[in-house]
């Protein structure tokens, strides 16, 4: 995927084979802090939607590669939150310095944090079910979410205005990113479905994944 500076981004993925990705609470809540953890540094969640078997992210880039140690110092920051979420006082301390052979002042790029992210959840995932091999589908895809085509800044030789702050389409797949529990039959409501962010930015939840502000001045454009 090829990401630019300033743009927002409809990420999604689905399981390997259509397989399940999701199957208790514990689960959704295990990715969305690994969402937090391998994401925030490079931007913003503006929308996103865990499905029993794919995943739906609107994402505002604001950076396509950052320091490979403020990246880490973030992961380790977040699971440490994680861990005294889960078990308070027994929390143990993040010790990942022996498994990091990569030099620190390297740059790490968005795509590699997906991967990342994925492979991580992957490997709790199959340890919990007593699997191998790859959960997700081989590669994440960054498409318009309507039409099969790679995201691209310039169409036929003209800039495409698609995926910036003010126009019908981020307004178009912010919805669809909501509705997407709906569509699927699995609730009558955006609302009533807990693993998505539609519920914050309806008031019933207090969030803090996403920008919401950001989000609002897509919800408030009228087409």
């Amino acid at each position: 995927m090829k990401f630019t500076e300033n743009q927002i981004y409809h990420i999604y993925n689905q399981g390997n084979n259509q397989r399940q990705l999701f199957f208790e609470d514990e689960n959704y809540l295990f990715f969305l802090w690994k969402m937090r953890a391998y994401l925030l540094p490079f931007g913003e969640f503006i929308s996103w939607s865990l499905m029993p078997n794919h995943f739906h992210w609107q994402f505002y880039v604001k950076y396509v590669e950052i320091e490979r140690k403020l990246y880490w110092e973030n992961i380790d920051q977040v699971e440490y939150q994680r861990r005294l979420k889960k078990y308070g006082e027994k929390a143990q301390p993040v010790q990942n310095d022996s498994k990091r052979m990569t030099k620190a002042d390297s740059l790490v790029n968005l795509n590699e944090a997906i991967g990342t992210l994925e492979q991580s959840y992957s490997a709790a995932i199959n340890k919990q079910k007593k699997w191998s091999g790859s959960l997700f589908k081989k590669a994440c895809q960054a498409k318009d979410g309507l039409i099969p085509e790679f995201i691209t800044l310039m169409k036929r030789g003209r800039e495409d205005p698609r995926f910036k702050l003010g126009n019908d389409y981020c307004f178009v797949c912010l919805n669809y990113v909501h509705y997407n529990a709906v569509s699927a039959n699995i609730v009558k409501e955006i609302t009533d479905y807990t693993w998505s962010s539609a519920k914050d930015y309806a008031g019933l939840r207090n969030g803090t994944l996403c920008n919401l502000e950001r989000g609002r001045q897509i919800l408030d454009f009228l087409p």
